[in-house]
């Protein structure tokens, strides 16, 4: 730590170094994080399609799953930076001169932001492209077999649909705004084509997210209706329990019961018919007890599941769900009144002067709820639609090709949530460096209609996917929940 009496340039140095150091933490476990998510899915190297054996596929498919262990960072990151942001701000504002949060300041969340747009970026148009291209490539024709061929016709592949995408780019902007496009903004890449290219692949990410997340919604609300209404087509259980003390109170008396051997053995077997002992010996009472008493702890958690865990697994993304419904809809009507203004792009921002919701500490951890809320039922909704079921992950069966393809979609969508939940008014904090720069976020319309569409599907959804029986089912075990006992 700097002391106060040194020069500025040493200040800023420190600070700067202190910020690289945090850079570089944050990376090494998202890095980690990743790879053990990749490594628990991926198939094998060698019984892949794609995998010959030779020493340039070897090669080929590390660097793949380097690549794709660094991009899926780079989502997990793009997700989690307004959890990140709203908890940097209420830290800040409880302890405001707290000596072990001095390295929390506006700068490095500034900072971390625009690494996880430059690198959001590079990996979905370099990275990505170029691994898997990598993978299919076999070299160029006329040259030598080898790691370098492989990467020279990858790269010149990745030139020319960089090309292509360039001149559509063009053709697209020039067709939306021809007064601000012209002939001499062709070469000018920085200024015109990446903004209006990340501009566009922001909107087609919050449209995804706006289909996603409604179909995550039904998809949970199917299985927990599912799970709570299956428990009325199941024998009660209460009669096995009632049996099982039954028959642990006349298997106590039998013990001090006195009879003659042979009676006595034929009506122990009577009572213990069921027991899965051959033969009955004096140790026999103690091997009974216990047997009784794991029957009875495996219908005690049965019974648990029925009366606590289920209508909680039902009950808590319902409540999320309503709560992100009635958020919307008071940033829409903000919105048509004026009294919110759009989600622009704020140049300078000062963490720890005020709380960003009025409940406080309680109200930045709904928010920080509602946007993993948000993000999770998204990725169940994604793989729950059938154009993306191809891309569905399983256990150590998902190919370096489906990796890749997952490693896009998962960029795509978690590089759009920030966005979207800013613009839904999920949370009111400000969209940092090149992410409030997105051209159509100025627009009130689209902002507009962002709002609408998310809550006309979510109020379907809870119409629909909630099923009458589903309902009356939650409802009945909520009202008598203080009734039961784990046995009920």
């Amino acid at each position: 730590m700097e002391n106060e009496d040194d020069p500025e340039d040493w200040k800023i140095f420190y600070n700067k170094i202190r910020e690289y150091v945090v850079f570089l933490l944050i990376f090494l476990t998202l890095y980690f994080i990743s790879y053990c998510l990749i490594f628990l899915f991926k198939k094998h190297m060698k019984t892949n399609g794609l995998f010959s054996g030779t020493y340039e596929d070897a090669v080929a498919y590390r660097i793949a799953l380097w690549i794709c262990t660094f991009s899926l960072g780079i989502s997990i990151g793009s997700a989690l930076l307004l959890p990140i942001s709203i908890v940097s701000n209420e830290v800040l504002l409880v302890y405001p001169n707290h000596y072990y949060v001095q390295w929390l300041n506006s700068s490095l969340i500034q900072g971390l932001w625009s690494l996880v747009f430059l690198f959001s970026n590079l990996a979905l148009f370099i990275m990505l492209p170029f691994a898997h291209l990598f993978i299919e490539s076999e070299g160029l024709p006329g040259s030598s077999k080898g790691v370098m061929g492989r990467v020279y016709e990858a790269a010149i592949v990745l030139l020319l649909l960089g090309l292509i995408l360039m001149g559509l780019t063009y053709i697209i902007s020039a067709v939306f705004d021809d007064g601000h496009y012209s002939i001499t903004s062709v070469f000018n890449v920085s200024n015109y084509y990446l903004p209006f290219l990340y501009s566009c692949v922001s909107f087609i990410g919050v449209l995804m997210l706006l289909i996603c997340t409604p179909v995550g919604f039904g998809r949970l609300f199917t299985v927990t209706g599912t799970l709570l209404v299956k428990l009325k087509t199941q024998p009660r259980q209460n009669d096995d329990m009632e049996q099982v003390s039954t028959e642990n109170g006349t298997m106590n008396e039998s013990f001090h019961t006195r009879m003659a051997p042979k009676a006595g053995e034929l009506y122990r077997r009577k009572v213990i018919q069921d027991i899965p002992f051959e033969e009955y010996r004096e140790d026999g009472r103690r091997s009974v007890i216990g047997y009784f008493r794991t029957k009875e702890s495996g219908l005690r958690y049965a019974a648990f599941k029925r009366n606590c865990v289920y209508p909680l697994m039902m009950l808590f993304p319902l409540v999320l769900t309503v709560w992100s419904v009635l958020i919307v809809i008071q940033n829409s009507l903000e919105l048509c009144f004026g009294i919110k203004a759009l989600p622009t792009y704020s140049q300078n921002i000062s963490l720890g002067i005020t709380s960003l919701s009025s409940l406080g500490l309680i109200g930045a951890a709904i928010q920080i709820i509602l946007i993993l809320y948000l993000w999770c039922t998204s990725i169940v909704g994604l793989y729950s639609l059938p154009l993306f079921r191809c891309l569905r992950p399983t256990l150590h069966n998902t190919s370096m090709t489906q990796v890749i393809g997952n490693c896009a979609v998962l960029l795509v969508l978690s590089s759009a949530l920030p966005v979207l939940a800013r613009s839904l008014g999920i949370t009111n904090f400000d969209l940092l460096d090149d992410f409030g720069r997105i051209n159509w976020l100025g627009n009130f319309y689209i902002v507009l209609f962002h709002n609408i569409v998310f809550t006309v599907t979510a109020i379907i959804c809870l119409v629909s996917k909630i099923t009458s029986a589903a309902r009356n089912e939650l409802y009945f075990r909520l009202r008598n929940l203080h009734r039961y006992s784990v046995f009920t």
